[in-house]
């Protein structure tokens, strides 16, 4: 399982350690992921997305996941972010023309 947020798309990133005196050693800077449920509005049911905390508020900022996928463009997002965004267009469609 790849350390990547599904939302913001953070990874894992590289750097060093630097000690007092100065002796440098590799590391890695691992994202801080959590498991989420969002509630999706327009698909009436819970979506589950490995995301980052800075993921979590930028959601819950723009008003929810369903607002948040539809506001982001697809290059922004993973595969299954994309595939998600399409079910909720797919659904909001159908709701606008009853």
């Amino acid at each position: 399982m790849a350390r990547v947020c599904e939302i913001t798309g953070k990874k894992v990133m590289s750097g060093n350690n630097v000690s007092h005196a100065n002796n440098k050693s590799r590391r890695t800077f691992a994202p801080n992921l959590q498991e989420a449920s969002f509630l999706s509005e327009s698909l009436g049911k819970k979506i589950r997305f490995r995301v980052s905390t800075n993921g979590l508020r930028t959601v819950e900022k723009n008003g929810g996941i369903d607002a948040f996928l539809r506001s982001s463009p697809d290059r922004k997002l993973t595969d299954t972010a994309r595939r998600i965004k399409r079910r909720i267009e797919k659904a909001t469609s159908g709701q606008s023309e009853k």
